[in-house]
């Protein structure tokens, strides 16, 4: 941790560290840990680095974390006459992974898997996409910030990490192949770090 001013009387936290506990670094480099944060540790969230976040505790001392996984302070309710604020919406996410889901059916619809001139595996290199439906339930694969999300109903909260903060990010997917001939980007595959499955909102789930 580094050194901050003292936040006084005045603190206000914006997020809390989950059930488990948090790693912090000294800065946004997995190479300079530091003292992890407590379970449940009142934090204001300062900046953000890319996954990065840096945060203030209440006693003055600052850190580094994976700022994904802190989980948010709900706000005051609106003065009378402001308009709610608006929520996360996870439109768009379903309506990619919906994208993504078609463009491989058509891939092993338009190709034939095994044979020797085989393009299903260059047309499908790349594609990566999560959804799990369980009633109100749902899990779903978010690919540019490397996470799976939750959601019941209510705004998605982060389920789980693939990486460590500042990992780089996944591989592009590749470009619809031509109609005239066929062919498909071919991009490498970026390997992954093993999962890391956050809090969930209902006390659920582990780190």
């Amino acid at each position: 941790m580094t050194d901050a001013p003292e936040p006084g009387a005045g603190f206000r936290p914006t997020h809390v560290v989950p059930q488990d506990g948090l790693p912090a670094w000294e800065e946004p480099d997995v190479s300079r840990p530091t003292t992890a944060l407590d379970p449940f540790l009142p934090v204001r969230l300062l900046s953000r680095r890319g996954e990065w976040g840096e945060v203030l505790c209440a006693n003055g001392w600052s850190a580094w974390v994976d700022g994904r996984l802190l989980v948010a302070v709900p706000g005051p309710p609106p003065t009378a006459g402001r308009p709610l604020e608006r929520t996360e919406d996870p439109g768009p996410l379903l309506t990619r992974t919906a994208d993504t889901l078609d463009r491989y059916r058509r891939a092993l619809r338009d190709t034939v898997p095994g044979t020797a001139d085989d393009g299903f595996r260059q047309a499908v290199r790349g594609l990566r996409a999560g959804i799990v439906i369980d009633g109100e339930s749902v899990w779903v694969y978010e690919e540019a910030a490397g996470r799976w999300l939750y959601a019941d109903g209510s705004r998605p909260t982060t389920y789980a990490v693939v990486s460590e903060p500042g990992a780089p990010p996944p591989a592009p997917e590749p470009e619809p192949p031509e109609p005239d001939t066929g062919a498909a980007a071919v991009v490498p595959e970026t390997p992954h770090e093993p999962t890391r499955v956050a809090d969930r909102p209902d006390g659920g789930g582990s780190r």
